[in-house]
Parts: C-alpha cells; sequence; structure tokens
C-alpha cells in the first residue's frame, strides 16, 4: 500500500527526533534562532493569552514564549512531541504538548489569542488545509506568526529552485511555495513581513482578514 504524505511525514521526524536538534545547530547560528525571536518580538503575546504552536517539532519556539502565556504545542510524530514535552518541562514552562495533525486541529473556534507557524507551511502536504485551521481557531482579534521559506508572490520560481525542489520537497521540506496564496485559503492577510538569511526566509505576522476593531 502506497505511503501518504502524512504518513511519510510521521515516519520521518519521527526517526529524526532523536538527532533533530543536533542536525539543526548549525542552522540556529545561522540565523534560524534570530528569526524566531523576531517572529516572537513582532507577536508579541501577553500573559494570559493563549498561544498555539502548529508544528512544534522539539519545542525550539519554546524558549521564545513569555512568561504566563498559555501554550498548547502540537505535532504529528509522538517522538517529536515527546521531545516538545521535555524541553518545557526543562524550561520550567507549563506546555500542554499533543499528537495532532496540523491540517485538522482538535480545537473548537476561536479558541487561540496567537498561533505560530514556523517551518511548517513548506512541510506539511496540504499547506492551504493548515491555514483554514488556523483561521478557524484564531480568535477575530488574533494574529499569527510565520517564519518559513517562500518565493514571493507573484514570481515564478526560478529553474534552479524548481530542479532543487525535486529533491527537498522528498526529503524535508518545498522550495516553491508561496505564503500569499496559504493565508487567503484562511481569510488571513499579511500585515508585516521581514526577510532573513539573504531573503530566503520570511517573518511575519498575518492577522483574520475581518479583523476586529480595537
Amino acid at each position: 500500500m502506497p505511503i501518504n504524505n502524512t504518513t511519510w511525514n510521521r515516519i520521518r521526524y519521527g526517526a529524526a527526533a532523536p538527532v533533530y536538534d543536533l542536525l539543526t545547530t548549525p542552522l540556529q547560528y545561522m540565523g534560524f534562532k534570530a528569526a524566531r525571536q523576531r517572529a516572537f518580538e513582532l507577536l508579541s503575546a501577553k500573559p494570559g493569552e493563549r498561544l498555539l504552536i502548529v508544528g512544534a517539532g522539539t519545542g525550539l519556539d519554546l524558549v521564545h514564549v513569555p512568561v504566563g502565556v498559555e501554550v498548547v504545542a502540537t505535532d504529528l510524530s509522538p517522538a517529536m512531541v515527546r521531545r516538545s514535552g521535555q524541553r518545557a518541562r526543562r524550561l520550567g514552562l507549563q506546555a500542554d504538548c499533543r499528537v495532532m495533525d496540523g491540517e485538522s486541529l482538535g480545537f473548537p473556534d476561536a479558541s487561540f489569542d496567537k498561533v505560530v507557524l514556523h517551518l511548517i507551511l513548506a512541510v506539511m502536504p496540504d499547506p492551504d488545509a493548515c491555514a483554514r485551521e488556523v483561521g478557524r481557531v484564531l480568535r477575530p482579534d488574533g494574529s499569527v506568526s510565520i517564519f518559513d521559506k517562500f518565493v514571493p508572490d507573484g514570481e515564478a520560481p526560478s529553474l534552479p529552485r524548481r530542479v532543487a525542489d525535486v529533491f527537498a520537497n522528498a526529503t524535508v521540506s518545498s522550495l516553491t511555495r508561496q505564503l500569499g496564496p496559504i493565508l487567503q485559503a484562511g481569510s488571513l492577510r499579511l500585515t508585516h513581513h521581514e526577510t532573513f538569511m539573504r531573503g530566503l526566509f520570511t517573518v511575519g505576522i498575518a492577522e483574520p482578514v475581518l479583523r476586529t476593531a480595537p
């Protein structure tokens, strides 16, 4: 029986979980850690707010969560969830870490003030489904933090990028996705963005299209 993309992601990230932090250490020093920190600064989560991290992996975002924010961290891989839970405990952070598919979130509508989508929209098989789910569980006055690699909206991927994507999409993540159409699927809009690592990565904030007035 063929393995679908969701199952493949669960298998490959489960296998990588024990060494994931070690393998990605060079990337943290090359700009990932700074990008995550900046993303949380822009998100500006406040004590008492409820924050959802989709595709939390081993919990590398948890160190940036402000004190007093209620955290729920999800990931498709049980092995990754175990490690994010361990990291939360080491940090003294009360985090609810759950196994869950970001394309089908098991939460009520409008149940989170903030959502974090870091290095996940380019990985999952159907990022539009994730955006729709995020738009559903996000409160009308909420915000979404995004950190990932995207081709600028309206710009065709270069030939080298398309060639590299054939291998990268099967092993790591897509290199040819555009953020605008993904956000549109979830009735979200980009309100701020910055580039990192020579323009290869985007850090941004998205909000509901029909945002509640302050």
